[in-house]
């Protein structure tokens, strides 16, 4: 096996299902997991965060895929960049 087909096999197994069609100008609500503060115990417990905004670039393709996603946050604009891949990324949903 080349190491080009070793390299797709890798990264379509990363590839995640069920994600809706978007596009630069969508609305989307994206669940984020969010590291949370550390309890008694030492566990680091994660929480989910929403954070809304307006696509305003799609880049890269397969498992590089990234949205920049702009929103207005008390009167300044905030642009975040997430992989729509990444295991931090819970769900998209259409607004």
């Amino acid at each position: 096996m080349s190491l080009a087909l070793l390299v797709k096999d890798i990264e379509d197994r990363q590839l995640k299902e069920g994600l809706p069609e978007v596009k630069v100008g969508d609305t989307v609500k994206l669940n984020v997991f969010f590291p949370g503060a550390k309890d008694k115990t030492s566990k680091s417990k994660k929480r989910t965060q929403a954070y809304t905004g307006t696509i305003v670039a799609k880049r890269g393709a397969g498992v590089n895929t990234t949205i920049t996603v702009r929103r207005v946050s008390r009167g300044v604009g905030v642009e975040r960049i997430f992989p729509l891949h990444s295991p931090e990324l819970e769900s998209i949903t259409l607004v």
